[in-house]
């Protein structure tokens, strides 16, 4: 197992969000953690990634405890984290956001820009400068270039132009077919259905139902996803 997170909890100070995650993701897997706002999405995805503090239970990611590991030396080990907002480097060029990330393996920024052409047409233009979109796959290359085991993506469309989404979601799905593993937070059920094989769904920092998304029946999305 790629990514094995056990009984995982987690806290801001003294207020617990989560109270028991239970969520795993294998080689070429992708696993969507679902919920309703607030029910502990992004902080499971911050713990996991080594941005939390993990007060109990486990994360065990490529055969290693990282449950107490630095961010930085999370990302070494091969998670690849596109945050929620971005966080493009606004004072670096398109070009120098991916260089910098850059380690060995088989992502190289050729790819980076067959993916996603327009980063090679904006080469050379300040980050802060894109659109909302063209940061959004800026931050994906980014992380991309990392050649990351696991890619981690927290609502990576959200507030995006409709073609711009479709954009990414193609790029999502060449990803799943290279075999690349992913773990994904988003809204957008329909498209998530269409591109994951695993679903997790949290609710009140608990893992409330964990199985392949063909079995994500109406009523459980209902009962759990509904507003």
């Amino acid at each position: 197992m790629l990514l094995e997170v056990r009984n995982l909890t987690s806290s801001y100070g003294a207020t617990q969000v989560l109270f028991g995650v239970d969520l795993s993701v294998d080689e070429g897997q992708v696993v969507a953690l679902m919920g309703r706002n607030g029910m502990g999405k992004s902080t499971t995805i911050r713990a996991i990634c080594g941005l939390n503090p993990v007060t109990a239970g486990s994360v065990g990611f490529a055969g290693t405890n990282i449950s107490a590991l630095a961010a930085y030396k999370c990302a070494r080990l091969g998670l690849g984290l596109v945050p929620e907002g971005r966080r493009c480097f606004a004072n670096l060029s398109v070009v120098e956001n991916l260089l910098v990330a850059a380690r060995p393996g088989p992502w190289t920024l050729a790819d980076i820009h067959e993916l996603f052409p327009i980063l090679d047409q904006r080469a050379r233009q300040m980050a802060d400068t894109l659109s909302g979109g063209e940061q959004q796959m800026l931050a994906i290359g980014r992380a991309l270039m990392t050649n990351p085991k696991l890619l981690v993506l927290d609502e990576a469309t959200e507030g995006l132009a409709p073609v711009v989404r479709a954009h990414i979601w193609t790029a999502l799905k060449t990803l799943r077919d290279r075999g690349q593993a992913i773990l994904l937070v988003d809204k957008s059920l329909n498209e998530v259905m269409q591109i994951a094989g695993h679903c997790t769904i949290l609710e009140k920092g608990r893992s409330v139902w964990s199985g392949p998304a063909t079995g994500l029946t109406a009523g459980l999305q209902q009962r759990f996803l509904g507003v």
